[in-house]
C-alpha cells in the first residue's frame, strides 16, 4: 500500500471530520465529568488517567480526585502521600508524581495558569504532544491534532496504514493524518469525536464497522484486514519475578507498613517489607520486630505488570510489640485498617492487607 495514499485521495480526508461531528452529535459521549466544566486543568487531569484506563474506570478516580484538588493550586501544595493516596488502584504511579510535579510548575512558573502554547505545555513533567494538543483543543478550542491510541487505531484503519503504530515512519504517517484530517473549526467536539469512535466503535478487538460513519472508504474494512491495522507491536515474553514480603501484624487490624524508594517500583507509595529471598525476609524479623511469631507462608499472589510478572510470596508473622528501629514514621508506620492513613496503596499491597486481617 503505498506510503501517501492520503496524497490519492483527499475526499475521505476533507470528509473525514464532518461524518465523524454527524455522528459525534447523535452517538457520541456528551456528559463525561471532564466535559462539564472544560478548564485546561480539569482537561489535563482526565487525559493522564485515561492514558491506560478505560473510561468508565476512570470515572470514579476522577470524581474523587477532583473533589479533593478541584484547581491546580490544591494540588501543587497537597503532600504527596495524599496525591498517591488519591491515585492508589490505577496503576502507573510516576504519572501521580508528574501531575503534582507539573502541578507545582503551573503555580511556581506560571501563576497558576496553563501555558497557552504548544511547546510550553509540553515542557511540563508527563506532558507529550498529543496530550498538550488535547488540552488545547478541548480546553480552547484551538486546532491542534492528536494523537492517542484511539486515534491512532482510527487513523490506521481508515486510510491502511500498515507497521506497528510505535514504530518511527509510522508514527510520522499517522501525525501527518491526524493533522491533515482536524478541522479548522469546531476542534473540541472533533477531537472527542474521533476519540469516542476509537473507544466504542472501533475497537481493538472485534470493531463494530456496521455503525461507524467511516465505514464506507475505510480501508481495513473493505480489504478485511480490521485484524491487522493496526500492527500488533512485537513482544518478547515477559520476563517473571519474585518478592518476599513480611506481613507483620498488630492485633487483628494493624499491619507493619514501610515506605518504598522515591523511584523505580511503587515509587513513593507505601508497601509491605520487600526481600529478594525468604531467608532475607526471616533474618529481618528476628532482628528487628520484637515478640514476633515464628513466620509462616501466607497464600502468593501474582500481579502483572506491562515488562514483567510478579509473584508476591507473603511471610507472615504477629507481633505484641515493635522494635525501637521501626518507631519512624518517615518509613516505618502501622497500618489500621479500620481507620486507614491516607497514603498511596498498591492494589496488590491492598489486596494482601485485607488477607491478613479479615
Amino acid at each position: 500500500m503505498p506510503a501517501d495514499r492520503e496524497a490519492d485521495d483527499p475526499q475521505r480526508i476533507a470528509t473525514l471530520a464532518p461524518r465523524l461531528l454527524e455522528w459525534f452529535a447523535h452517538s457520541g459521549r456528551h456528559d463525561l465529568p471532564w466535559q462539564r466544566e472544560r478548564t485546561p486543568y480539569r482537561v489535563w487531569i482526565s487525559e493522564v488517567m485515561l492514558q491506560q484506563t478505560q473510561v468508565a474506570t476512570a470515572i470514579p478516580y476522577y470524581t474523587a480526585f477532583m473533589a479533593r484538588f478541584p484547581e491546580v493550586t490544591a494540588l501543587a501544595e497537597a503532600p504527596l502521600d495524599e496525591v498517591l493516596h488519591q491515585w492508589s488502584g490505577l496503576g502507573y504511579y510516576a504519572r501521580a508524581r508528574n501531575l503534582q510535579r507539573t502541578a507545582q510548575l503551573v503555580v511556581s512558573r506560571h501563576q497558576g495558569i496553563f501555558p497557552t502554547t504548544l511547546d510550553e505545555l509540553m515542557q511540563l513533567p508527563g506532558i507529550g504532544r498529543s496530550t498538550a494538543g488535547a488540552i488545547l483543543a478541548i480546553s480552547r478550542d484551538e486546532r491542534f491534532p492528536i494523537l492517542d491510541g484511539n486515534v491512532k487505531r482510527v487513523l490506521a484503519r481508515c486510510f491502511g496504514v500498515d507497521g506497528p503504530p510505535g514504530q518511527p515512519d509510522v508514527v510520522r504517517r499517522l501525525w501527518q493524518l491526524a493533522e491533515s484530517c482536524t478541522p479548522h473549526t469546531n476542534v473540541r467536539d472533533y477531537t472527542q469525536a474521533i476519540m469516542d469512535l476509537g473507544a466504542t466503535v472501533c475497537s481493538r478487538a472485534r470493531p463494530a464497522c456496521l455503525l461507524c460513519p467511516l465505514q464506507a472508504d475505510c480501508v481495513a474494512r473493505i480489504e478485511g484486514r480490521q485484524a491487522q491495522i493496526p500492527a500488533a507491536k512485537p513482544r518478547a515474553p515477559k520476563p517473571a519475578r519474585e518478592a518476599w514480603m513480611v506481613v507483620a501484624t498488630r492485633g487483628d487490624f494493624k499491619v507493619l507498613l514501610e515506605r518504598r524508594p522515591p523511584q523505580g517500583l511503587w515509587g513513593g507509595l507505601w508497601g509491605l517489607p520487600e526481600f529478594p529471598t525468604q531467608a532475607h525476609a526471616v533474618q529481618w524479623t528476628r532482628e528487628r520486630l520484637t515478640a514476633a511469631s515464628a513466620p509462616e507462608r501466607g497464600a502468593p499472589l501474582a500481579h502483572a505488570f506491562s515488562h514483567f510478572d510478579l509473584q508476591i510470596l507473603p511471610l507472615l508473622v504477629r507481633c505484641q510489640g515493635k522494635a525501637q528501629e521501626l518507631r519512624d514514621d518517615d518509613r516505618y508506620r502501622w497500618y489500621d485498617v479500620r481507620d486507614p492513613l491516607r497514603v498511596g496503596l498498591p492494589k496488590p499491597i491492598a489486596t494482601i492487607i485485607e488477607r491478613a486481617t479479615h
